[in-house]
Formats: C-alpha cells, structure tokens, sequence
C-alpha cells in the first residue's frame, strides 16, 4: 500500500482528493511548527561549532549520502575536522550512540553506517540530533564543524548553512503535502537555504555545471563493483555484459539505479524494495542469476549474508564545486546561527 501510494505521488489523479483535507492539515502544523521555532516561542540549540545542515523537502532518496560524503572531503581538504549526526533512520536506537564501520545497520541504521565507512570521520545517530550531536562533540573534541544529515526539519538544532537536496528526475512529484503528495514542507520553503543541490544522477545530457544563484548540481559516476564476500574483488560493466542480471534497491527512487545499470549498458532484472528495506537471505535468492547487483546502501545491510554472487556498484559524487566556494564564505561569515 505504501509503495503504491508513493507512485500515486508521481502523478495527480482523482485519488489525491480525499487525501487533501490531510494536507492541508499537515501544511497547517508545519507552518505553526516552524513560525513558533522562529519566533522563538519554541527553543532551539546552538553548539559551540559551525552546523550544516543537509536535507530535502521531500520524502524519499534525493542523494544525500553521496552530498555529504563529497562535502566531508571537502571540508577536510580546506583543514577542517568535521563529524555527522543522524537521525539513524530504519535503525533501533533511540539513545544518542556512535557508529562504526563494522556497526550493525538493524541498530543505528544503513546510512550512518555507510558514512562511517566511506567517510572516515566521527558518525552518532540519535532520535535527538541535539543530544548526538554535544556526545560526538564530547567524545572528538578535535571536530570543529557538524554535518546533520537529513536534518532540515528538525528545528531544534540551530543551523549555519541549509543545504536541500533536489532529486532531478522526480522533482517535487504532484507537488503536494503529505499524505496527498510527497513533500515534507511547501516548495516555497527552498527561498530560505543557503543552497539548492539538484542531483542529476548519472545523465550524461546534464552533467555538473555552474551554479545559478544558489542552485547546484550534482552528479554520480560508478564504473566498478566489487564483491560484497570478498571486497578486494572487482568488476568493470563490461565483465557482466551478456550475462543473467538480477537488480535490488531498497532505496528512495530505485529507478534511479536501475536505469543507471542500463546506461552502463546492463540489461538486468528489476527487483525495488521500500527504502531501508531490512533485508533476509531470501530476498537474494534468484534463479538462474550470474549475478545480483546492488548499491552500496543496500550492501551494507546485506554483506552479512556472505553472498558471492552479489555485486555493489561504487559510485562518486560529481558536485559543482562552486557549492565548496559558498559553504566556505557561509561559514567565514559566520554571525550566529539561524533555524531557517
């Protein structure tokens, strides 16, 4: 029911109507949530470092992983020591707590820990992006900037730099609130970032170019897999040209990856799942597969299984560096922090 509804998002059609008193309703909460968080009559947190803030209006994958492994990177390569908070979502968690490469995804939750992994710095998860984010600063106190993944609504952590991620294929769907639609906030919410990311995904039309105003985009390119049994070992596309493919996403917009397979020039067999799909041993089992590919999300969930014919796809964001060059002078402009 889930799956379908969020197709139904895609589209508008006479099913979106009984749903819109619902919306209207949640546009109304939302509104009063953020006016009173910026009049002060709710209390948000400051921390004693910068806070940046990574997210979407929307529900569903638009590429923030990717963005704030590439910002990561970036931070570091201009000396900075940054750390991430997570909300740990599809994690059991609840406590603020720090995340490993080799934490268990069921606990903290997918993302985080593919975080960990690529990105080499301090990752906590936490329901309380508060309290996380002053137990990471605690325990590294060498960290001088905080990157809150997937926080653009959690007002109660003050914020530096907005950034909102945009996925360029789907955009903003039908354009309306949840349920009817899927967004979290009104479009018209993006006036107030500092900068607007809009992932392109592996379109080889519209490649990573200039900004304009404060818009950015963001590409992903992949050109090898590696073996979730054995890591070390790797596969160019053309290695699985010809072969019996089975594809799984448990991701945001799996089609996104499906169709990425397909420009590598993969002809594979499409099996999506709800994002942050807990995946079992039995949603691998294909006939007759040479071999089943996947995304690195999804592997992080699913290396545990020891499946050898299991493939996950690296791939590497592309951004705009004229995003690196705005974060920076956010940052050395640096009065105070805002909530919105």
């Amino acid at each position: 029911m889930k799956g379908r509804l969020q197709r139904l998002w895609y589209r508008r059609s006479f099913w979106h109507v009984p749903l819109l008193p619902a919306s209207w309703l949640f546009g109304g909460l939302v509104w009063l949530r953020s006016t009173l968080y910026r009049l002060g009559w709710l209390k948000s947190v400051a921390l004693p470092v910068p806070v940046v803030v990574v997210g979407n209006i929307s529900v569903g994958g638009t590429g923030k992983t990717p963005l704030v492994l590439w910002l990561i990177a970036f931070l570091r390569r201009n000396g900075f020591h940054p750390g991430v908070v997570s909300r740990g979502y599809g994690g059991a968690g609840a406590r603020p707590q720090p995340v490993t490469p080799d934490s268990a995804p069921a606990q903290v939750g997918d993302e985080p820990v593919l975080l960990a992994r690529r990105g080499g710095c301090p990752v906590w998860v936490g329901r309380d992006r508060v309290a996380a984010a002053q137990a990471l600063l605690r325990a590294h106190r060498e960290c001088d900037v905080l990157l809150s993944d997937d926080g653009l609504q959690h007002y109660r952590l003050r914020r530096d730099v907005e950034i909102a991620v945009v996925d360029g294929a789907r955009r903003f769907g039908n354009g309306l609130l949840l349920p009817a639609g899927p967004l979290r906030e009104g479009v018209r919410r993006l006036d107030s970032v500092d900068a607007v990311v809009v992932n392109l995904g592996n379109d080889p039309a519209e490649r990573p170019g200039p900004g304009r105003g404060r818009e950015y985009s963001m590409g992903l390119r992949g050109r090898m897999f590696y073996n979730l049994a054995q890591p070390k070992l790797r596969l160019a596309p053309e290695e699985l040209r010809g072969k019996r493919l089975h594809a799984v996403a448990g991701i945001g917009n799996p089609q996104r990856f499906f169709d990425f397979l397909r420009d590598l020039g993969l002809a594979v067999t499409e099996h999506a799942f709800p994002d942050h799909h807990p995946y079992c041993p039995g949603d691998l089992h294909f006939a007759h597969a040479d071999a089943i590919l996947m995304t690195e999300k999804d592997a992080v969930k699913c290396a545990r299984f020891g499946c050898g014919d299991c493939w996950a796809l690296a791939v590497e964001p592309e951004v705009d560096p004229g995003l690196g060059a705005r974060l920076l002078d956010k940052m050395r402009k640096r009065d105070g922090p805002k909530i919105a």
